[in-house]
């Protein structure tokens, strides 16, 4: 039996009470606004995700992404964002991790200027997670949330002095996933409009009243005409709680390819919401892979190989930051993904270093602030920035208008090696990141490195494509089917041998291997890997 919610919105068999906190979060009047919601967007999302399907087709066909001239008049016009509000003024050093209560109490804690929540790349979308990430943030908008560990026994909570917490975003998920546990019209409803909804039905007002405002990233836009979506979700949400116009703020995520030649299109839709862009730099290089998977002359390198110096990724994280300052909006870097590492003080300053290397040229080119994946990259992190811009809360006024982006340099061909070791990697990377995620955890440390959705999808794409392309290895080796089994049969025996039979027993590990040959050996690249494993993660009589 389903409960019938307005707006043909229902909740999927006994989801309401499955979970602690359902009953809580799945009120009559949160329920309300997501099906108003639903309502007057979810056809819109399902017909821009085949105008997705259309422009790749194009792509496979052999045209190229291009600054569009119908949209010119948009690039060449004298317009801005409106004005920042004023804690996000100061955007130096953002954290960002899975909505857990331990994760986003440390976080506010952290001393970073802001927190971004994530039900995305960070969150597997177990419904346990999904409720119970929404109910630790309404109770930490309201200065409530704790949190006591069960194995150490210590009490987390928040800091007593409002000012001493980062500012809070929250990023929804992508406009292409489903929530299984909420229908609308029978089919599951749009992930983005569930996260969205549910957490302004019951944070919007109160952010507000306490001086500060409903707050968000946007992943994976490939168009503004998704982002003209976004604005008018914003306009019909903010009319349905009759909050005033202009309330919420997005920072749009610009890692696919796609909008990298929107970008001033982009802001321009969202101009009386936008707050800025931020180089979403794995999903960008994803991207990259998945525009280009059927031309085999744009092979990428191993994956370590691809960094910010690629003349790809330069010119676009440039491009950005020109984008935003022209429109008086805030550029904010990339990620730093690496992890402390106690066990190895002289690998943890040359990580250290990287970091504040890295750091410092986004704070050279003219950012605004940068994103790090770990509290003890912060003080790193905010050294690298001070000193570039000292005590500036941002570098707006830096329009760079000595930088002219093309279309070439933003497509170039990333250079590197091809090589046996990060073949290895990306398989193991895959099967444990897939592994972890069946089991409910979207942000997984491995090899020193904090693993998300994103860097995953890097490895898998990666693998197929030079498998698809015919690959040599620059030991010789052809990558094909026979040598993907190979590996990945060779490197679940490592994972055996390092966790123990029972541990490995225990986890999902046949089932990661099965996807992930799956989603390598496949004619075609899958949209995206979690869409596929989806139906995996969620069994309604697993989670009752």
């Amino acid at each position: 039996m389903s409960d019938k919610m307005k707006g043909s919105l229902e909740i999927a068999g006994s989801a309401a009470g499955a979970v602690p906190g359902g009953a809580e979060i799945l009120t009559p009047a949160a329920l309300s606004l997501v099906g108003e919601l639903c309502l007057g967007f979810a056809d819109r999302i399902d017909a821009l995700l085949g105008q997705r399907r259309e422009t790749q087709a194009r792509f496979d066909a052999g045209e190229l992404p291009r600054f569009l001239p119908e949209t010119e008049p948009v690039r060449r016009g004298d317009w801005r964002v409106a004005p920042t509000p004023e804690d996000l003024q100061r955007r130096i050093v953002e954290i960002t991790g899975p909505v857990e209560p331990k994760m986003i109490i440390n976080a506010l804690n952290s001393g970073a200027d802001m927190f971004m929540a994530d039900f995305e790349d960070s969150c597997a979308p177990t419904w346990a997670n999904l409720i119970g990430g929404q109910t630790a943030l309404r109770a930490a908008v309201r200065r409530e949330l704790e949190y006591r560990d069960a194995d150490t026994g210590k009490h987390y909570r928040l800091h007593p002095q409002a000012s001493k917490l980062a500012t809070l975003l929250v990023r929804p998920r992508g406009l292409h996933l489903p929530e299984a546990h909420l229908l609308w019209r029978g089919r599951p409803a749009p992930a983005a409009l569930v996260d969205f909804g549910l957490f302004m039905a019951h944070n919007a007002r109160e952010l507000l009243t306490r001086g500060t405002g409903p707050y968000f990233y946007l992943p994976k836009l490939q168009s503004h005409l998704e982002a003209r979506l976004w604005n008018e979700v914003f306009v019909a949400t903010q009319q349905l709680l009759d909050l005033p116009r202009g309330s919420i703020r997005a920072t749009v995520l610009i890692e696919t390819l796609p909008a990298a030649f929107e970008m001033d299109e982009i802001l321009y839709e969202l101009r009386e919401h936008a707050a800025g862009l931020n180089c979403g730099r794995w999903d960008y290089i994803f991207s990259y892979i998945k525009t280009f998977r059927a031309d085999p002359s744009r092979i990428v390198p191993d994956r370590a190989q691809v960094g910010m110096l690629q003349p790809f990724m330069r010119a676009y994280s440039q491009l950005l930051i020109k984008t935003c300052h022209k429109r008086g909006a805030h550029a904010i870097g990339g990620m730093a993904a690496q992890i402390p590492r106690k066990d190895d003080p002289a690998a943890n300053q040359a990580a250290l270093d990287k970091v504040a290397q890295d750091k410092r040229r986004e704070a050279a080119d003219g950012h605004d602030g940068t994103w790090v994946a770990h509290p003890g990259l912060i003080p790193t992190a905010r050294r690298a920035f001070s000193a570039v811009v000292g005590a500036a809360p941002n570098q707006l006024g830096r329009l760079r208008e000595d930088l002219e982006i093309s279309a070439e340099q933003l497509l170039a061909v990333p250079s590197g090696a091809r090589t046996e070791a990060g073949l290895r990697l990306n398989v193991r990377v895959g099967l444990q990141y897939l592994e972890a995620w069946l089991r409910g955890h979207g942000c997984v440390p491995l090899y020193h490195l904090m693993e998300d959705a994103a860097t995953a999808e890097i490895s898998r794409a990666q693998l197929w494509q030079w498998r698809h392309h015919g690959v040599t290895l620059d030991d010789g080796q052809p990558v094909n089917e026979a040598l993907l089994r190979a590996v990945v049969a060779d490197e679940l025996t490592t994972i055996r041998a390092q966790l123990g039979d029972a541990q490995f027993e225990a986890g999902r590990f046949a089932l990661a291997r099965d996807l992930l040959l799956e989603l390598v050996l496949a004619d075609e690249l899958a949209e995206f890997s979690t869409l596929r494993a989806y139906p995996h993660l969620v069994l309604m009589k697993d989670e009752s």
